[in-house]
């Protein structure tokens, strides 16, 4: 049985995922009576990722599966896949089971060509204390190029996999949505805007360039449901088991007496505000992405002040994100 998680990214987040993927497959299998297959897992992520992390951590997870499962190296073979989910990473028909996470509302080069041609106006509130560094308004937004970011994402994965020798296939996938189809909903974009603020105090006293701030698209759609539902049965290669949304708030899953977190870690946390605490964890995800573009020197003074209008958020409203959960078959 071949499974491919998409964004896999490394740490203990990385095998927790696959664990679960597992313990579904070897429950629904004892349920039917049938012999565990053997699993091919591959575990996709740009080239920068670290790898090395989460093969040091695979002689651990196959002693776990051996103990709990009775699944050794010989029943479960990992490996790990460099490269962008926009192009084609996998054999056809090598896959049964396509799994991705908080990954596919990330945009590729090619729509943002198609959106920004050039890194001039793009439809931002021209507020000295207010910019728009990300996708957010719908009227700036073809219809074309929204179906594109959908589509581009949901059914790549059908070239990608292509369906087993049984010829199906299904995709399980977490993704940051938002509440509408207005580009103008908050929830889905105000992390956003939130970081282009931070941007603009540093601008106003010179440590970072307006002009830089200009030039900086983030490559991020947060899709409603709706938009989702609509490209899928408009392609119509699979039929939807199951969409969801559901709220979740910024600072969930922090706990300090989360039995994952590391001692050491948890100390450091319990030292930091709410706000410094979710400005930390969004860092960990787009800081290579903006310090590529400004330049390592202002990351701790950007993502402190980030912080910083976060906990001010936090004072005001009760800050939530939207995601959504999806599961297709191809038919």
């Amino acid at each position: 049985m071949g499974i491919a998680d998409l964004g896999c990214s490394s740490g203990p987040n990385t095998l927790m995922v696959l664990s679960k993927i597992i313990n579904t497959i070897h429950a629904t299998c004892y349920e039917m009576g049938t012999p565990l297959p053997e699993l091919r897992v591959s575990l996709n992520d740009l080239p920068g990722n670290d790898f090395n992390d989460i093969f040091m951590s695979l002689p651990g997870f196959y002693d776990m599966l051996g103990k709990e499962k009775g699944i050794g190296a010989e029943g479960c073979f990992i490996s790990g896949v460099a490269g962008s989910f926009y192009g084609r990473l996998f054999p056809r028909k090598s896959l049964h089971f396509v799994h991705s996470s908080s990954s596919l509302h990330w945009l590729s080069q090619e729509v943002l060509r198609h959106q920004f041609p050039s890194s001039g106006h793009k439809g931002r509130n021209t507020s000295e204390q207010r910019k728009d560094i990300h996708i957010k308004d719908k009227p700036i937004f073809s219809s074309e190029s929204i179906s594109l970011s959908i589509s581009e994402r949901y059914f790549l994965i059908s070239e990608i996999a292509g369906g087993g020798d049984g010829g199906g296939w299904a995709d399980g996938a977490v993704v940051h949505g938002r509440s509408s189809p207005e580009g103008s909903a908050e929830m889905g974009s105000h992390q956003w805007e939130l970081l282009a603020q931070a941007l603009m105090s540093m601008a106003l006293e010179g440590l970072v360039q307006e002009e830089r701030i200009d030039s900086f698209n983030a490559p991020y759609y947060a899709p409603s449901a709706e938009e989702v539902r609509n490209v899928i049965e408009e392609e119509g290669s699979t039929i939807i088991n199951h969409l969801e949304s559901f709220e979740i708030g910024w600072d969930e899953g922090f706990s300090i007496d989360n039995s994952a977190c590391v001692r050491h870690d948890c100390d450091e946390l319990e030292k930091l505000s709410r706000g410094q605490r979710v400005a930390k964890s969004y860092k960990a995800v787009i800081e290579s992405m903006v310090e590529s573009h400004f330049g390592k020197g202002i990351m701790d003074e950007l993502f402190f002040r980030y912080g910083e209008l976060i906990d001010d958020y936090f004072n005001k409203t009760r800050a939530k994100h939207i995601n959504l959960v999806i599961s297709v078959t191809k038919i």
